[in-house]
């Protein structure tokens, strides 16, 4: 456990480090929306395109960690949409509401699981959290442009608006693209390598300071029925879920380890920008995101413990 606390000190030191720094040093939103699409549209892609084509996945168990993720995400949607009635009824949540409350169950903030991933687990920390982003980001977007289209809007979502939001997404190529490079077996240039490496490390310094900054804590203060609904599904419910589908397929250690990391990631801020996009309750995600952020950083130790007790 002194290893895991270890790995995650520095990370949310850098995310506090960023809430400090917009109420002291950068107060201009402006300025942090500017460095918020660096890292989305530069900084990252760069990241994610040089960890999934350098990753050695023929080693690592990458069915097992991708199918154990994306199962886990599929029946916490799918319980998501049967309460649905149920929570609309208990917490008169409407239909934005809604698509918030789903986007803060289910969606993960990559740049604090790769920096969790790559501090405990080192090389093979980042070759598992590849799989993850495969498994992961093209399914959370789809379900959350559908789910936004549907309740949001209050229309049945057609395939031109699903298919314009996952086009538009670089973080879906570059996955897609790091993954064709990994597959051919090509060798990568040197200088390639090395210039995207030096982006990615930018990317999660940047990345982790952003998290930060978008923290609001007055919303802290004042959390609604459906912030807990969402936190408890996302922390704990698809945690739980995630391991316990790892483990009965036989993932242990470092495998597992990273299963529990992604599951029990709080929500990035693309969120928040695809629910004020597609009519989503943005106000709404705001809190979650805030309140989510700060409760991980005891969620995820006690994850990264079950996993490590049940199959160390």
């Amino acid at each position: 456990m002194i290893v895991v606390i270890s790995a995650l000190v520095p990370v949310f030191l850098v995310i506090a480090l960023g809430t400090l720094l917009k109420r002291t040093l950068l107060p201009s939103a402006a300025g942090w929306d500017a460095f918020e699409r660096i890292v989305y549209f530069v900084l990252f892609p760069a990241l994610l395109i040089v960890t999934t084509a350098t990753a050695d996945l023929r080693n690592v168990p990458a069915s097992g960690v991708g199918g154990a993720l994306f199962v886990a995400i599929l029946l916490v949607a799918l319980l998501l949409i049967v309460l649905r009635p149920l929570l609309t009824r208990a917490f008169r949540l409407s239909g934005p509401a809604f698509t918030s409350v789903f986007q803060g169950s289910i969606r993960w903030n990559t740049f604090v699981a790769l920096a969790i991933a790559g501090g405990l687990h080192g090389t093979l920390g980042l070759a598992l959290i590849s799989v993850a982003m495969v498994a992961m980001i093209p399914l959370l977007n789809l379900l959350s442009v559908i789910v936004l289209a549907w309740y949001a809007a209050h229309k049945t979502p057609d395939v031109r608006t699903v298919l314009d939001q996952l086009l538009r997404n670089p973080l879906i190529w570059s996955v897609l693209i790091g993954l064709a490079l990994n597959l051919s077996g090509l060798p990568l240039p040197k200088i390639a390598v090395s210039f995207g490496e030096i982006l990615g490390k930018s990317a999660l310094a940047l990345g982790l300071l952003v998290v930060g900054a978008g923290i609001e804590l007055d919303k802290l203060l004042r959390p609604s029925a459906s912030v807990f609904v969402a936190t408890a599904m996302k922390l704990m419910a698809l945690p739980a879920v995630a391991i316990a589908i790892g483990y009965a397929l036989g993932l242990s250690g470092a495998a597992l380890a990273v299963v529990a990391i992604a599951a029990s990631m709080p929500p990035a801020p693309g969120a928040y920008v695809l629910a004020r996009q597609m009519g989503g309750d943005a106000p709404l995600m705001a809190r979650i995101l805030s309140v989510e952020t700060v409760v991980a950083a005891v969620t995820i130790p006690v994850a990264l413990a079950a996993a490590q007790w049940l199959a160390p």
